[in-house]
């Protein structure tokens, strides 16, 4: 079983924080990641950003942990525990990774609905009333 992070950031406006995932699945999402062997989900979740979107976490807190029996990833894992935070405080200029993502944008809520998000995106999103 592979264990996975992702945050949510938004930005002063309300807007959230979304890349154009490069790899697979396929989609728009959160930072996110797999936590690395003896990693912390919280050290996890930093690093994940800081390589992702390049900006620094200052203040978070923890909205999601939950088994998804069916998320699959590049691994052929099929299965993440998560750790779904918000990023609450946080620095630095935005430098998306062009190994990782596509693009980059901040979107607002309803624009969201208008995405072609990844699929556990969606469910995060649902679950926390945001979409």
């Amino acid at each position: 079983m592979h264990k996975s992070v992702g945050a949510i950031i938004k930005n002063e406006k309300g807007k959230i924080l979304m890349i154009e995932r490069k790899k697979f699945p396929p989609g728009w999402a959160c930072p996110a990641g797999h936590i690395d062997r003896g990693e912390s989900p919280e050290n996890a979740m930093m690093r994940e950003i800081k390589e992702e979107v390049g900006l620094n976490v200052k203040e978070f807190k923890l909205l999601i942990h939950k088994f998804v029996d069916w998320n699959k990833c590049s691994k052929g894992e099929i299965g993440h525990d998560w750790h779904v935070y918000e990023v609450v405080d946080y620095d630095g200029e935005i430098k998306r990774s062009k190994d990782e993502t596509k693009n980059l944008r901040w979107v607002s809520a309803n624009r969201l609905r208008k995405l072609d998000l990844e699929k556990v995106w969606r469910m995060w999103f649902d679950k926390l009333n945001i979409l």
